[in-house]
């Protein structure tokens, strides 16, 4: 007993409570300190944003192709620009759309804007704060934009869902000043962090530095033959079948250790803030973001005994294409970055240590079932009627 304790003690490298994520948000930001703490697991209730020193650059990512968020959008620059002399960073495909061209009265303001180009332009290092104009989508792709520390983010609900965005747009001023003076809830949402290797078939292109906002792991390629890719991903990663008539068949290792063959139409590793999302519609429990967790859910599984599973955070998920699997399997990343998986290639997961900051409008708790209410309708039915006080009498 003693002999398997202490190999037990020296084998494992990893906490199963997943890794300590780093409490420091882009350049200025970090998470308030709890006295109160114990076993360093704060209350989400207690979890405050502070600033090292005051904000002064701010990304605005606006959802494109939506005539009706030029106006918030508008306003919202003038006023970070005008009243709060901040710099203001956004993607330079937002300032092309024909309505802010020909907006002569914006033009002053448009050129103030510091410009930047998705997978061509790194500005992790020069943001302070992220503010999200859109629904769900503008959340995970703000995300993406960071493949390590991740500034605070204010998400304002102007899409179609809204479950990651709990801001409404009407008092912007005061809800923007409050989070610039450090007066705001924060809720940590983990990511994945996500390690593609591929054996090298004949020529592949091989992107320079950054690809779709995965960064090439050529100085973490040990293996002759192989590229390397990592990912940081905030909802899930979803492996399927993809254009094939045929099921799925992947392995799927814990630690090491196999677990499971998916046969199906693929499975689904997400995060507790991803539980809300595909896998939540593939028969999934929904998980608070606070809960240290990776969820497993199959999709349309051959089998009926198939559940869904929790497993610790701190765990290394590795999957494969199983050796008699008949087709290749596709993944894709956030919905995004959609690429075929063939066999000797492997897909590696675990919880990364840089989270996602959310900013809150009032604290996690109450933000996710006001979500969960408004946006999902969790639970919602008609009340039982009581009894008529004729027959609460007679019984």
């Amino acid at each position: 007993m003693l002999l398997w304790f202490w190999e037990l003690s020296t084998r494992r490298t990893r906490s199963l409570h997943g890794p300590c994520p780093v409490t420091t948000f882009g350049p200025k930001a970090c998470v308030l300190q709890n006295p109160q703490t114990i076993m360093h697991i704060q209350d989400p209730a207690s979890q405050r944003l502070t600033w090292n020193k005051s904000p002064k650059s701010v990304l605005v990512i606006k959802k494109i192709r939506d005539a009706s968020l030029l106006q918030p959008f508008k306003e919202l620059c003038m006023y970070l620009m005008e009243e709060n002399n901040m710099i203001v960073y956004v993607e330079k495909k937002v300032l092309e759309d024909p309505a802010i061209v020909s907006d002569d009265s914006f033009g002053p303001v448009k050129r103030k804007f510091c410009t930047f180009r998705e997978d061509y332009d790194d500005i992790s290092n020069q943001i302070d704060l992220i503010i999200c104009l859109g629904g769900d989508g503008t959340l995970l792709y703000a995300s993406s934009l960071f493949q390590g520390s991740v500034p605070p983010v204010m998400a304002f609900h102007l899409g179609s869902l809204g479950f990651l965005t709990p801001f409404n747009f009407e008092n912007f001023q005061s809800q923007v000043t409050q989070v610039i003076q450090g007066n705001a809830a924060v809720v940590l949402r983990s990511r994945l962090k996500v390690r593609v290797v591929k054996e090298l078939r004949g020529k592949m292109a091989i992107p320079n530095g950054i690809s779709e906002n995965g960064v090439l792991a050529t100085d973490l390629d040990t293996e002759v033959g192989k590229q390397v890719m990592q990912y940081q991903v905030l909802n899930e990663v979803v492996i399927d079948r993809g254009p094939s008539s045929y099921l799925s068949n992947v392995d799927v290792y814990l630690d090491g250790h196999l677990i499971t063959t998916v046969q199906g139409d693929g499975v689904i590793v997400s995060t507790p803030t991803g539980s809300t999302a595909y896998a939540a519609a593939a028969g999934a429990s929904m998980i608070h973001p606070n809960v240290p967790a990776i969820m497993i859910t199959p999709i349309c599984p051959h089998s009926l005994s198939f559940r869904p599973i929790v497993v610790p955070a701190g765990v290394e998920l590795k999957i494969m294409l199983s050796p008699e699997a008949r087709n290749t399997a596709w993944v894709s990343f956030d919905g995004r970055k959609r690429q075929e998986i063939r066999h000797g290639d492997s897909i590696s997961i675990t919880t990364s240590c840089y989270p996602l900051p959310s900013i809150c409008v009032r604290d996690p708790v109450s933000d996710w079932f006001e979500s969960l209410a408004q946006c999902l309708h969790w639970n919602v039915r008609k009340k039982q009627a009581h009894f008529p006080e004729e027959e609460e009498e007679e019984v």
